[in-house]
């Protein structure tokens, strides 16, 4: 296993630079989230702007050979789901957007949901649940805080509420490449799994299902859906270990009161 690459004051910086400007680009987005509108326009607007307003890299593309600039990942979609001129969104749809941005050299990598004209509270119970639990795992994240604790906690709050936790994906440690060490498991058990020290970079992005944890990958070879066909949602941000406790990198304006 590779080692975990501890990150300095300059090196946080360029993380925080990106993350920024991730967070830029989640606003400018979200008014055109909306029904009517295609998966496959909304990756072409994120692309323009990453590239022509940010001057910054939407660095999915071309990563193992995935062609677009973002996951648009729909209703069942569980993750890693492809932009298409025929994913027209509609009232009662739930969608994750999941874009990764490369800036100087360092990158950051943050997902949102967002809810398409009138949603079932059942669904719109499950994708604020799930904020939530990343948001439980979030505040938990400080020097000696071990990693299969903030997994059993993520996981534990997810059970009480009724949901099932996909396994077959994780959060991950970021900086110059997409994914470094460690891997973030969104369950586990106490007192376990790597201590987290200051400099450590990584993200928590909880899948969490309305019905079982199963999945599969659809024939294209990236799209993963639930196998029952509910409903998952996810959250993503990347997150820094500081001396005190944890610092968001892709925090959203929207969000400063998880911080309180």
């Amino acid at each position: 296993m590779s080692k975990v690459v501890i990150k300095n004051a300059d090196e946080i910086a360029l993380m925080r630079e990106s993350g920024r400007l991730l967070a830029d680009v989640f606003a400018y987005l979200d008014p055109f989230v909306k029904e009517g509108v295609t998966t496959m326009e909304i990756n072409d607007l994120v692309e323009r702007y990453i590239v022509e307003q940010l001057q910054a890299r939407p660095s999915s593309k071309g990563q193992y050979g995935y062609p677009y600039v973002l996951n648009a990942s729909v209703n069942e979609v569980v993750c890693h789901g492809f932009p298409s001129e025929k994913g027209i969104l509609k009232a009662g749809d739930i969608v994750n957007i999941d874009i990764t941005l490369e800036k100087n050299g360092y990158l950051a990598d943050s997902s949102k949901m967002y809810l398409i004209g009138d949603v079932s509270p059942l669904a719109k119970r499950l994708v604020d649940t799930t904020q939530q639990a990343l948001w439980h795992a979030i505040k938990m994240v400080k020097p000696g805080v071990r990693l299969g604790d903030i997994g059993n906690a993520i996981a534990n709050f997810a059970h009480q509420h009724g949901y099932s936790v996909v396994k077959e994906y994780c959060g991950h440690g970021i900086g110059q490449q997409m994914h470094e060490e460690p891997q973030v498991l969104h369950y586990g058990k106490k007192n376990t799994g790597l201590v987290l020290k200051e400099g450590m970079t990584f993200t928590i992005e909880p899948m969490i299902n309305q019905g079982a944890a199963k999945v599969k990958t659809k024939p294209d070879g990236w799209t993963v859906v639930t196998r029952d066909k509910k409903l998952s949602a996810q959250w993503e941000h990347t997150v820094a270990v500081t001396a005190e406790g944890v610092e968001v990198l892709t925090l959203r304006e929207e969000e400063q009161h998880f911080l309180k």
